[in-house]
């Protein structure tokens, strides 16, 4: 008796490879419908998307709102469903529907009062004030290589904001590779 085949009909997220399979589909949605859309749209779709996050800037809210509309349409074309949005602009985040809005500014009153921060890669946006921040909770681990680089890899930084900052440990990291010692010998006094 030959053995039955099952065939996937969808993607299962949560795996290793979810990111670039949300990637692939994005992308063929966006070629598929290229003709449909404004430029800066499929290009929206190519180039700011990160994992699941839209992450985009425009020079005018009402490009942002052309771009909106454009890119919940273009998505849903393909069944994308575009949640969570945030903006620091009340006038863009009037024109998206509330259930589709991060729930942090489904209650904002668009009137007055400040606008709630959003979170994307790992980085923190005040979208009142436009400003950035980076929230990095580091252990206390031991004073050896294993440790300096667990400490260096815990730190979840893509966009390079805390580069700068961790710079001067990294290069201690390098220097006590090039001594050749083992990974668990404590580290070498730096002042002395």
């Amino acid at each position: 008796m030959p053995p039955d085949i099952y065939r996937m009909t969808v993607h299962l997220f949560g795996g290793i490879w979810s990111p670039s399979c949300a990637s692939f589909a994005l992308r063929r949605t966006a070629d598929e419908h290229r003709d449909d859309f404004d430029l800066e749209t499929i290009q929206s779709v190519r180039d700011n998307f990160y994992a699941d996050d839209c992450l985009k800037s425009t020079d005018s809210e009402a490009k942002a709102i052309q771009l909106v509309e454009q890119l919940r349409e273009l998505l849903a074309r393909n069944g994308f469903r575009l949640r969570k949005w945030v903006s620091n602009s009340r006038r863009v985040l009037a024109t998206i529907p509330v259930g589709e809005r991060d729930a942090e500014c489904r209650d904002a009153s668009l009137d007055r009062g400040c606008l709630p921060a959003g979170r994307a890669l790992g980085v923190m946006w005040n979208a009142q004030a436009d400003k950035f921040s980076i929230k990095v909770k580091l252990d206390l681990k031991p004073q050896t290589k294993r440790g300096v680089l667990s400490t260096l890899s815990s730190v979840y930084d893509p966009l390079g904001f805390v580069c700068p900052y961790i710079l001067q440990t990294k290069l201690i990291f390098q220097n006590e590779c090039k001594l050749y010692k083992e990974w668990d010998k404590e580290l070498e006094d730096v002042n002395a």
